[in-house]
């Protein structure tokens, strides 16, 4: 009881926040996991997928070659191959600049990010989907998109480090901002690519941002400490 009430005792108001954020998405990751597990296909999730197809070819994405050619790679910057390079540059740079809590950070987030994911794609095994043809490669379950979760923990957190790092509001801003913007548009790019239902993006999202952000919260804990 005693450790309990530490706990809150050291909780800031921006701590109750990041709190409150982690658990709201925790609770969207678990209702669109209970949707797709028990309730079946949701209907807008086929219908999002064809939009972006031609209706007489859904071989074809709506737009010109060039705009598929931007999504993969823009797909690509949520790549494994990708987001592990990042995190390891970030870490190898904040370790050398004599900042070895950062470089922690960075590396806790993604490893552990990385293995919440997998193990999410192994118990839930939603197959892809198949109302429209896939436009990039995949051999891996669907439900949570890993490109979409593996953005926000390894974007959020690196917007979270160099926002220690910098003393400028402006400059903190826009590192978040920047760091929504990839994860917003790697997702967007799995659902245009045919690779991933419009729900397996969202838990990604949901699950990544929160991952991030409790990492975020234990070590501003430690900090406290």
């Amino acid at each position: 009881m005693d450790r309990l009430r530490r706990f809150w005792q050291d909780l800031t108001p921006g701590a109750l926040i990041l709190l409150a954020l982690v658990a709201a998405g925790l609770w969207a990751f678990g209702g669109l996991a209970d949707m797709v597990e028990d309730k079946g296909q949701p209907g807008f999730d086929a219908r999002l997928l064809l939009a972006f197809r031609h209706p007489a070819d859904l071989a074809r994405p709506l737009g010109p070659p060039a705009l598929a050619e931007a999504m993969r790679d823009l797909s690509a910057l949520g790549s494994t191959l990708t987001l592990t390079l990042v995190a390891l540059a970030v870490a190898g740079w904040q370790w050398l600049a004599g900042r070895g809590r950062a470089a922690v950070l960075m590396l806790v987030a993604a490893g552990g990010g990385a293995l919440v994911s997998t193990l999410a794609k192994i118990v839930i095994a939603r197959p892809r989907p198949e109302v429209v043809p896939h436009l990039t490669f995949v051999d891996t379950a669907s439900f949570p998109s890993g490109h979409s979760m593996m953005s926000a923990v390894v974007y959020l957190t690196l917007a979270v480090v160099l926002a220690h790092a910098e003393t400028g509001k402006g400059q903190r801003m826009f590192a978040l901002g920047l760091a929504i913007l990839l994860t917003l548009g790697v997702g967007v790019s799995r659902v245009y690519l045919g690779v991933h239902w419009p729900t397996d993006v969202l838990a990604g999202w949901a699950l990544g941002a929160a991952w991030a952000l409790a990492v975020w919260l234990i070590v501003g804990l430690i900090d406290r400490r």
